[in-house]
């Protein structure tokens, strides 16, 4: 089958080369515009293939040959690595090479490329399967170095002793609602095919809602103080963070490891580091009498950590991506509140 496919590209590649140095439609070609030192290879009503020598010599051994034999002729070198075959090259005058058709057989399944299109022939079943894709003549391999944004939205919580903070606890905090927003930029280099090393500054911020509605956090003289306002009927309860945050990822992508651009599995792992950069306690209540809907807020930090340190990881198909984060270093200063570590996971934008 490889015989045939290589034989379409040289029908390709000769019918490309002559639309662009002719304004003559190759099917109007005579026998007279034909060299006389040359072999044409015919198919259906309008292929062809003309093969064109030079020398008398050559002409008469290129007459005995069949297409087995030619193919043969063209000692094709095969990359060890990938398994290719660089059928056509077009070598410029600065000594660069350009490869217009390449063959990679892998068993019952052959690919054929030609510029920006591709054969695929599968063998392996009772019929033979064949699929033409193109792309536009466009490249589909990664940019060596490039530049992106994300948005990260997902839920956070807090982690004691190994687990969540069970519900008796003032600090227990609410999943739903506990909301984690980020923005970030980033850059990306390629070190390999499917292997990048990413780094980046972004913006998140932190909610940590309460499942008692009637806590209020409140900064006291010796650390922050969790208290049951049992006067009012709370509504909501929480405390917020802001940072900025700096990070560094290595990331595998499966899917690009073959050097074909296609996007698969995807993981990636690394640290950041974070400044805070505000921190504050939000109660929203509402008098027992029912006096309508108030707020207090404290705008201290409520001895938060200043720098947040941790581990961030992603795991992701296609265009589809999760995110989790966890911090190596608790919430709240030594001693000035409960031994926390917030946790977030969620969904990349």
């Amino acid at each position: 089958m490889k015989k045939y496919l290589l034989l379409f590209c040289l029908m390709a590649v000769v019918q490309v080369a002559f639309a662009g140095n002719s304004s003559t439609d190759f099917s109007q070609m005579t026998e007279k515009a034909i060299p006389k030192d040359s072999v044409v290879v015919e198919f259906g009503k309008s292929g062809k293939v003309v093969i064109i020598v030079d020398s008398k010599d050559d002409f008469d051994k290129l007459k005995l040959m069949n297409i087995n034999q030619i193919i043969a002729e063209l000692d094709l070198v095969e990359n060890k690595e990938t398994g290719e075959l660089t059928i056509v090259e077009l070598r410029k005058k600065d000594g660069s090479v350009k490869e217009i058709v390449k063959v990679r057989e892998e068993g019952p399944e052959t690919e054929v490329r030609v510029g920006g299109m591709r054969v695929y022939v599968d063998e392996s079943g009772e019929n033979t399967k064949v699929k033409i894709e193109t792309d536009g003549g466009k490249s589909k391999h990664e940019k060596s170095f490039r530049t992106y944004s994300n948005i990260d939205l997902g839920i956070n919580n807090l982690v004691e002793n190994g687990g969540f903070p069970t519900s008796d606890m003032p600090y227990a905090v609410k999943g739903w609602g506990s909301w984690n927003f980020g923005i970030n930029w980033m850059a990306s280099q390629r070190i390999s095919n499917g292997f990048n090393w990413d780094f980046g500054l972004g913006f998140q911020w932190y909610n940590f809602k309460f499942e008692n509605r009637n806590i209020q956090a409140v900064q006291g003289n010796e650390g922050i103080a969790f208290l049951e306002r049992n006067d009012v009927d709370g509504m909501k309860s929480k405390i917020s963070a802001s940072y900025l945050t700096a990070m560094t990822l290595f990331k595998l992508d499966f899917g690009k490891m073959d050097g074909e651009g296609k996007r698969g599995l995807q993981v990636a792992a690394g640290p950041y580091v974070g400044y805070r950069l505000g921190g504050r306690s939000k109660f929203v209540y509402e008098d027992l009498g029912g006096s309508g809907r108030r707020k207090d807020t404290e705008n201290t930090g409520l001895y938060l950590q200043n720098l947040r340190y941790g581990i961030r990881g992603e795991v992701g198909v296609g265009r589809v991506k999760f995110y989790t984060t966890y911090d190596l270093n608790e919430l709240f200063q030594e001693g000035k509140g409960p031994s926390v570590t917030p946790i977030a996971f969620g969904v990349i934008f």
